[in-house]
């Protein structure tokens, strides 16, 4: 398999996730694309009701848009004390897509009132490839914590700064990028799904 037809489109133009995608897929040896490159592809509509829906509609759109194989992901933060939201509307879940400061700090205000034991949340991500034939695959990563009172960390984006794992005294914006790849729900996902890839590159032509 050589060229273009050898390449998998991640379908963000979220840098950080492009960078995180990146370090991930990259060592399994699969030639990455950014949704740069097609800058008039339009964005998809999130209006799938679980990770899965989402990373598959965003996924289907770009394959279908570029001729590639397109890798996608849906991914976010179930509060159990919310009844796991925000869920699959965590990117906008203070009213305007990718706010985190604002998204974060709604949370907060939340759960500010729940007592530590029940303070627990999960970061869950479902990852998604999709071939210009038509064949996907679609897998999930889950990474288990608690959420602390107040932001700490420089590293991550979105949620990381009050997400504590389970096991961890460390929120993931206070770990490196090595650190939270190894333990991350979109680490889980992708390891999970790169060595799937090939199918799919197997099938193009």
């Amino acid at each position: 398999m050589s060229g273009l037809s050898s390449r998998v489109v991640l379908a963000t133009r979220n840098p950080h996730k492009v960078r995180e995608l990146s370090r991930i897929l990259t060592p399994y040896g699969v030639g990455l694309a950014s949704l740069d490159e097609w800058p008039d592809v339009p964005d998809v509509a999130e209006t799938g009701t679980t990770f899965a829906e989402n990373a598959l509609l965003k996924a289907r759109a770009v394959s279908v848009a570029t001729g590639l194989v397109a890798v996608a992901d849906d991914s976010g933060l179930e509060v159990d004390a919310l009844n796991g939201m925000p869920g699959v509307l965590s990117a906008r879940w203070a009213g305007r897509h990718g706010d985190d400061a604002a998204n974060l700090a709604l949370v907060l205000a939340q759960v500010a009132d729940v007592p530590e034991p029940r303070r627990t949340a999960a970061f869950v991500c479902a990852a998604a490839a999709v071939a210009p034939g038509g064949a996907e695959i679609v897998v999930e990563g889950r990474v288990d914590g608690s959420l602390l009172r107040a932001p700490r960390g420089d590293g991550g984006f979105g949620y990381d700064p009050i997400f504590v794992p389970a096991g961890e005294s460390r929120t993931t914006a206070e770990m490196t990028a090595e650190e939270k790849d190894a333990l991350s729900h979109r680490g889980k996902a992708f390891r999970a799904l790169a060595p799937r890839l090939n199918e799919l590159l197997d099938g193009v032509e």
